[in-house]
């Protein structure tokens, strides 16, 4: 991925800019695997930021400078005031010293906390580009909780690595060699005897860093599980709603969470046993220095100001390495989510987004030959086979079948969401494979039986179809699409927010305005997938008109049960099983008594 700077949200070059990040001609079916350790990767990607982190650098290193000078100026004040002289320089110098030290903490702080904040702004933004530019197939398989989850909970596990855990593991370290060699300088007996009792924690340290960072890991996953629950019930609320089921989902919410509270004890468990056994090893050896220093006192080998220095570098050190130990414990959790994240950031997509050829005029002539296809998900089921299909130039070609027949598999196949594992699809005589995806969606419109609408004004969301479409292109593409009617009914016309997934408006106007956005697209080629069967017949009417008007000069494909979708239709095939059984006009097709089709007609005309 290229480097991108942050764009306002609403920029029309989002899009080139997604396609530049997440375009690979390498095509792959699984995850790439992390090629460098993701600690490494998130620090060369904090160094972007190399001017914060040099000057935070600079500043971490005064502070710490500072708490390697100050035990030192100690024992001179604790000699000074058992002598004749003055203590007041000592005491200034004292002072000083801490004044220097607490700017350099608030001002290295602030550094790494704005380093930290563009680095992560930057890998969500990459992230939520790779995840864009995955392959249908790979939604699939993914849910959406655990993708969300990916770009908050984690993401912002590294941002807590980036301004707070490394330059607090890099100030713990510096401070810790700088206090063992002023220990050496003060006394090179007690120091050994002292580190005798602290080496071993270090040991135990990595032993209990690698179980909790396998726990951090897990515990990120029980959280992505529960995320994955709450955002499926409460985008589903209505359906929990109308079947009284909100206590099976606060439990099924429960056991998630229960499920990621005990993982997470296990981990805290880990974690307080280092914090135990760190702290117990740092009091131990405190109280054998103060034992055998004091007994270097008594005997004159040591000053009670060397002595008291030793001691508060001895507790220096005590703490740092009790930091040290936090300090690690956070490094391996971020790892872990560090893991998850660049995984999904690193992952080729095997359809991507762009690269191939862009024709230089689109016909709209669509023909599947000899295509079989099973999903990825479901790769021991077939679900197409041999499909042999033939959209002219400016017909409209209905596809009948029962459900599960392989209708909506074929309407996939077309703007390339899917490919054939046997077999092409081709349009205007080129395999849709040599085509810029990116490019041939642009000339593909799709209205679905559920259209999808955002969370944002009806303008919004008919200009999805054309981002630079003016207000009087929207609403002559509203009134092409019966829409514009309704609404100007609402208090603020084309500015009315719709509501998440355009829940506030009625499937009829749901469906007219994804009509308005595809005519506004203006494309080559119509796919129709069950565009009316939610509907009832008032709505059906205005919609089919609506439809009507959009299929007229465009290559249309039209998925329906309803006889008066597809009785005007230049040619209907009927699919079962994932193979097609009959192909013909309407009349034809209710000549044959013994056909499938004449069998769907009849069943439907029963059921009127």
């Amino acid at each position: 991925l290229t480097h991108q700077k942050a764009r306002p949200a609403g920029s029309r070059s989002w899009r080139r800019a997604l396609m530049r990040d997440v375009s690979d001609p390498t095509p792959s079916t699984t995850e790439a695997p992390l090629k460098r350790p993701p600690l490494k990767r998130l620090w060369e990607l904090a160094l972007t930021e190399w001017r914060f982190l040099a000057f935070g650098t600079g500043f971490l290193l005064l502070g710490a400078g500072m708490t390697i000078v100050f035990p030192t100026i100690v024992g001179e004040v604790v000699d000074t005031a058992l002598s004749t002289e003055s203590i007041d320089a000592a005491a200034f110098l004292l002072f000083g010293i801490f004044a220097v030290q607490s700017i350099a903490l608030g001002v290295r702080y602030f550094l790494f906390a704005v380093a930290g904040e563009r680095v992560v702004a930057r890998l969500r933004e990459r992230v939520y580009g790779s995840i864009l530019g995955q392959d249908i197939a790979f939604f699939d398989e993914r849910r959406t909780g655990e993708l969300t989850n990916r770009l908050a909970a984690d993401t912002t596990t590294l941002q807590n690595a980036v301004t707070n855990s490394l330059p607090n593991f890099v100030r713990d370290v510096v401070v810790t060699l700088g206090v063992v060699a002023m220990l050496f300088l003060t006394s090179p007996k007690l120091t050994f005897v002292m580190l005798a009792l602290v080496l071993p924690t270090v040991a135990l340290a990595v032993i209990f860093g690698r179980r909790i960072e396998r726990l951090a890991r897990e515990v990120q996953d029980a959280l992505a599980d529960a995320g994955h629950v709450a955002q499926e019930t409460i985008s589903g609320i209505r359906t929990v709603r109308a079947f009284a089921r909100e206590r099976l989902a606060v439990q099924t919410y429960g056991r998630a969470v229960w499920h990621a509270f005990r993982t997470a004890r296990r981990h805290r468990g880990y974690y307080a046993a280092l914090i135990i056994v760190s702290s117990l090893a740092a009091s131990i050896a405190v109280s054998v220095v103060v034992w055998y220093g004091g007994r270097l006192v008594q005997s004159g080998t040591m000053t009670a100001g060397e002595f008291s220095s030793f001691i508060i570098y001895t507790l220096t050190l005590a703490a740092t390495i009790g930091l040290l130990s936090d300090t690690w414990a956070q490094i391996v959790s971020a790892r872990g989510a560090a893991t998850h994240v660049f995984e999904l950031h690193d992952r080729v997509p095997m359809i991507p987004i762009s690269g191939g050829r862009e024709l230089a005029r689109l016909e709209g002539q669509v023909e599947l030959q000899g295509v079989h296809f099973r999903y990825p998900t479901r790769s021991d089921v077939p679900v197409l086979r041999g499909i042999d299909l033939t959209l002219e130039r400016g017909a409209i070609v209905a596809l009948v079948g029962p459900s599960g027949s392989g209708k909506s598999t074929v309407a996939g196949l077309i703007p390339r969401f899917y490919d054939p594992i046997e077999g092409t699809v081709t349009i205007d005589g080129h395999d849709v494979r040599s085509l810029d995806p990116t490019w041939l969606r642009g000339h593909i419109g799709i209205v679905a039986q559920e259209p999808l609408l955002f969370s944002s004004t009806v303008a919004d969301n008919i200009r999805y179809g054309r981002f630079d479409a003016t207000d009087e292109e929207v609403e002559a593409a509203a009134r092409a699409a019966h829409a514009h009617d309704f609404i100007s009914g609402f208090p603020e016309g084309y500015q009315t927010q719709v509501g998440e997934r355009g829940l506030s408006l009625s499937a009829g106007q749901k469906q007219r305005i994804a009509i308005a956005r595809a005519v506004l697209k203006d494309p080559r080629i119509l796919i129709l997938d069950e565009a009316t069967s939610a509907l009832d017949s008032e709505s059906e009417h205005l919609v089919k008109e609506a439809l009507d008007d959009l299929m007229e000069g465009r290559t249309t494909l039209v998925i329906a049960h309803r006889l008066s979708t597809v009785r005007h239709a230049h040619t209907v095939v009927v699919i079962e099983g994932g193979e097609i059984i009959q192909s013909g006009s309407h009349a034809e097709l209710m000549g044959d008594d013994q056909g499938l089709y004449h069998r769907l007609v009849q069943k439907q005309f029963l059921a009127t």
